[in-house]
């Protein structure tokens, strides 16, 4: 009836003994973003290099005219010098600088270091590149999130000697556009109720996945800030955008269409990575492969889970996604079925295409499906191996 006061709900008394109900918690995505990742690997070894212009990349006087900056300190992009320039332009801009030749080895060795730090904050961990991975924290707050994100700045600063941006959200992309807004060395916390808001006054460029050719596309419709991406029907951008208006436009109304992933007993678990330039060989397109499926095929096995069938999918240079799954005969463990099948599924999804289109590749993705707990450790050759080497005859 009109006018009555609805009866007050009171929360359940707890039983004796138990003490009051745990706070509600909520997943949060934490982003975890190495600043100047190659440089501060290098500085570790050359602290004397620490406040100068330096820039890992073969060095122009070695190789003139030939290979592309991987990393620049914050110094020397203060002269224009930026990721993937030609080494040629990067000399240009800052003669001074100190040049320092890539060492592989010791990124990836480093990398591991940094992922096995994270599994300390947290056990669920997703790598996402070399210098990039996500932590979820399940706590009560946007306080404790970041009382979190703090901890884990605190911890790769002291013990590994890395800076880290980190953006907290709820989920990846929004945690992600925060953790770039973050830079260097901050913690930016979106809570849902705030994201439209926050990515308002963002150009279209800050939404991952959106390159010069999206950029460009959506200019012609007038559309450079993600707040005017909010003010748009996806029917209007369909034609030129797919699927990908969709998930656009969703972001800038503060409903993004990803969900975080639960870490308690998740149906699915995947990885993905987006090129900064689409990628038209089939190689890189592997090797991203490669990496994700390993990183994701060993973080589910730290987990205790088992999977039973593996996706990949491709999204191509005109929006539209693709994917291949095959179901595993049995439930599998552990990265190297894993990082098999996702190559063969690659491979098809590539030679499909070449056959037909010619489309270039801007993100690729791999999932591991069917997810179950390990009860038992599967056996494997290794097992079985001696410990010792038989004397030779």
């Amino acid at each position: 009836m009109e006018g009555r006061t609805p009866p007050r709900r009171t929360a359940p008394r707890p039983l004796p003994g138990t003490g009051p109900p745990p706070p509600p918690s909520t997943s949060w995505i934490l982003y975890v973003d190495l600043d100047a990742y190659y440089v501060a690997c290098e500085l570790r070894d050359r602290p004397d290099l620490k406040g100068r212009t330096v820039i890992v990349g073969p060095p122009p006087s070695e190789h003139p005219g030939r290979g592309v900056v991987l990393s620049a300190s914050y110094e020397a992009r203060a002269f224009g010098v930026k990721s993937a320039q030609p080494v040629r332009t990067a000399a240009r801009l800052c003669p001074q600088a100190v040049w320092i030749a890539p060492d592989f080895e010791k990124y990836e060795r480093i990398a591991h270091e940094v992922r096995e730090l994270l599994r300390h904050h947290s056990n669920h961990v997703v790598p996402y590149s070399i210098d990039e991975a996500v932590v979820l924290a399940e706590v009560g707050s946007a306080a404790e999130a970041r009382e979190r994100a703090l901890a884990i700045q605190v911890d790769l600063r002291t013990s590994l000697g890395l800076s880290a941006s980190i953006g907290v959200a709820n989920t990846r992309v929004v945690a992600k556009i925060a953790s770039d807004r973050a830079k260097p060395g901050g913690i930016l916390v979106v809570p849902r109720a705030e994201v439209a808001s926050f990515v308002a006054p963002l150009a279209v460029r800050a939404i991952p996945g959106v390159g010069p050719r999206t950029e460009e596309i959506l200019a012609r419709h007038e559309i450079r800030t993600i707040g005017d991406l909010a003010t748009r029907q996806p029917h209007e951008l369909l034609r030129d955008l797919g699927g990908f208006a969709r998930e656009l436009i969703a972001l800038a109304q503060g409903e993004p269409t990803e969900t975080p992933e639960e870490p308690s007993g998740p149906r699915s678990r995947s990885a993905d990575r987006t090129f900064d330039s689409d990628q038209e060989d089939l190689e890189p397109l592997l090797g991203a492969v490669r990496f994700l499926a390993s990183e994701l095929g060993a973080s589910l096995d730290r987990e205790g889970l088992r999977y039973g069938s593996v996706g990949v999918a491709f999204r191509w240079s005109d929006f539209d996604r693709t994917e291949r799954r095959r179901s595993m005969v049995g439930a599998r463990e552990g990265p190297a079925s894993l990082v098999e099948e996702a190559v063969r599924l690659a491979q098809g999804l590539w030679t499909a295409e070449r056959a037909g289109r010619g489309r270039a590749v801007r993100t690729v993705s791999v999932r591991a499906e069917r997810l179950a707990e390990r009860t038992q450790r599967q056996a494997s050759l290794d097992d079985y191996r001696p410990t010792h080497r038989p004397p030779e005859t």
